[in-house]
């Protein structure tokens, strides 16, 4: 059949994908709240999903080779198995990723990130800031050679992560100086500030303060980073520019840290209701999948590889692991229905959930509706558990020659902190012998035991985070959208991440070559993604007005989401043998 492309345009209405404050704590199993989403769509918001195969959509063949050359990048060895879901760390460094290599016929985005990037890091003492400051050099020579040989140009402002390196390799020449804490920030710094604009100087300034203050806190000194914090809420602000805004939420994170370690009485939020912030199809989460690229190259690049590998079965079982809205698979479905050598004679989709039953039997009938609109043979099921722990084989109810896929988009993480949670789960996917499992996850590592090194690499990360939402969601109509979802996902996240310890800290990110080290437990094996499916997540990275700063690379043979050369979200297929 000829090859048809689905719409990328305004299709997913999913709630936030990355969430990056939904992995739970490793120590303790803790009970919440249940989560509650806000419900906004009816089947009127799924009609214009019905021309979705008119401009770009699902291959349904191999790529011819002219159309996409899209070279695989060498499998890099991993290391021992030394990390494993039983050891409480789970804190490890990535290898050094591989570029996907450009087709010289099509303009992919997909650049070469800059190798001189001091991430990822993985020290865990104060001292990691020095893997920060070796681009300082090389920022002060270009803002420099900016000065001299463009005079009549404006140097172009640096970015926010940018910001937070100048401001550590500042710390770290401090950090020999001690003295009063006011004084020593009111002392002269011309190195590092050299060719800074005073914003920019500003901004270094305040975010010194914030080291200042979370390296006291570390050293349980309480007063000294009350002080400091006194400051930084003073300048910080949640609606100022994206160093001010970081710096707002990670103070207020700061703030509550030393109300629990001084013994006020602080509750935080409950474990589903922390699941549940990045489940909502709210206009903020809404705004968030329209205007970033992460979310939507991970769905339909992980859609894609589902469809090759069950596409031409008669009988096709769908697993979700998190179906939230569930829009994506309205994509496969129209891919199904315009097959003419393998017609699907049953599409069963089984939505594994403990929280929000009734919002994914909603998202059920929409789907069910959708289905019957392309005349598929479409069945729907629920599986509810109160835990996962809980889940069995019998409840998925795979029949005698179906196809099973499974799609697991950032749900795993939610389970570290419970590792028989995380082991019956995988022991379940496992008796079913699916064809493909796919997994997404936020490419970080946010779960060091060590507070000091655990605030630095939250902290540089959300500035890259902050810096992607002030370039993508920076028009009139986006800026309310964007400091909602600012203030209720990664605000919320940033809060519990550095507030909390033991079973209380469930929001947690851990890197790709642990989660291998982890599923080569139940003999998995990783599949490489197909010259479509790799072609599919360039056309995705197309469509966005940010697509220069967004890069695709390769990690061994999983896909890396980048955004300015520091890795974001990563997708994964497997099999098991």
């Amino acid at each position: 059949m000829a090859e048809a492309l689905f719409s990328f345009e305004q299709f997913e209405l999913n709630g936030i994908q990355g969430g990056y404050g939904l992995l739970e704590g490793y120590e303790k199993d803790i009970s919440g709240g249940k989560g509650k989403q806000d419900h906004l769509f009816g089947m009127e918001d799924w009609e214009e999903f019905e021309s979705l195969c008119s401009q770009y959509g699902l291959f349904q063949e191999s790529l011819p080779e002219k159309r996409a050359q899209i070279s695989k990048a060498q499998h890099q060895p991993l290391r021992s198995s030394c990390w494993t879901l039983d050891e409480v760390q789970f804190d490890t460094v990535s290898p050094r990723i591989q570029p996907i290599q450009d087709s010289k016929k099509i303009e992919e985005p997909i650049h070469e990130p800059n190798r001189e990037k001091p991430y990822p890091f993985s020290i865990s003492s104060l001292e990691l800031l020095n893997n920060y400051g070796g681009g300082l050099k090389k920022l002060k020579a270009e803002n420099s050679s900016n000065v001299s040989s463009e005079v009549n140009v404006e140097p172009q402002r640096l970015s926010t992560e940018e910001i937070m390196r100048v401001a550590g390799a500042r710390y770290m020449e401090f950090s020999s100086q001690r003295g009063d804490d006011f004084a020593l920030h009111r002392h002269p710094f011309g190195f590092a500030l050299m060719g800074l604009s005073q914003e920019e100087t500003k901004d270094v300034e305040l975010v010194h303060l914030l080291l200042s203050a979370a390296e006291k806190v570390g050293c349980q000194q309480f007063e000294g980073a009350s002080r400091l914090l006194t400051r930084c809420e003073w300048i910080a602000s949640d609606t100022g520019n994206p160093v001010e805004r970081v710096v707002f939420y990670f103070a207020k994170a700061l703030r509550e840290k030393i109300d629990r370690e001084t013994g006020h009485s602080i509750k935080g939020n409950g474990r589903k209701d922390l699941m549940s912030l990045g489940l909502g199809t709210n206009l903020a989460s809404i705004a968030f999948h329209q205007e970033l690229p992460f979310s939507q190259v991970t769905q339909f690049t992980g859609i894609q590889a589902i469809l090759e590998h069950v596409g031409s079965s008669g009988q096709i079982h769908l697993i979700d692991l998190a179906i939230r809205s569930g829009v994506r698979w309205t994509a496969l479905m129209q891919a199904l229905s315009e097959q003419d050598n393998s017609p699907v004679s049953r599409l069963k989709l089984t939505a594994v959930t403990t929280i929000d039953k009734n919002e994914v039997e909603e998202t059920g009938k929409r789907l069910q509706s959708f289905a019957e609109s392309l005349n598929l043979p479409f069945s729907f099921k629920v599986v509810f558990v109160a835990e996962m722990k809980d889940l069995k084989e019998e409840q998925l109810a795979v029949e005698e020659g179906e196809v099973v896929a499974v799609y697991a988009p950032v749900v795993l993480r939610s389970m570290i902190s419970r590792p028989d949670h995380l082991d019956v789960l995988m022991r379940v996917i496992k008796k079913l012998s699916p064809s493909i499992m796919v997994v997404s996850e936020v490419e970080a590592n946010h779960n060091s035991p060590s507070f000091v090194t655990r605030f630095i690499e939250a902290l540089f990360f959300h500035s890259v985070i902050f810096d992607c939402l002030e370039v993508c969601m920076s028009n009139d109509t986006q800026i309310q959208n964007r400091l909602m979802t600012e203030a209720v996902f990664f605000g919320e996240g940033i809060r519990n991440m550095i507030a909390a310890e033991g079973g209380e800290r469930i929001i947690r990110n851990v890197k790709m070559d642990v989660w291998r080290a982890f599923f080569s437990r139940f003999g998995m094996e990783e599949i490489e993604f197909s010259e479509a499916s790799l072609y599919q997540a360039s056309l995705i990275v197309k469509q966005f007005a940010c697509a220069s700063f967004c890069s695709l690379e390769k990690d061994g043979k999983c896909l890396i989401i980048e955004w300015k050369g520091t890795p974001i979200h990563s997708l994964s297929a497997w099999k098991f043998t």
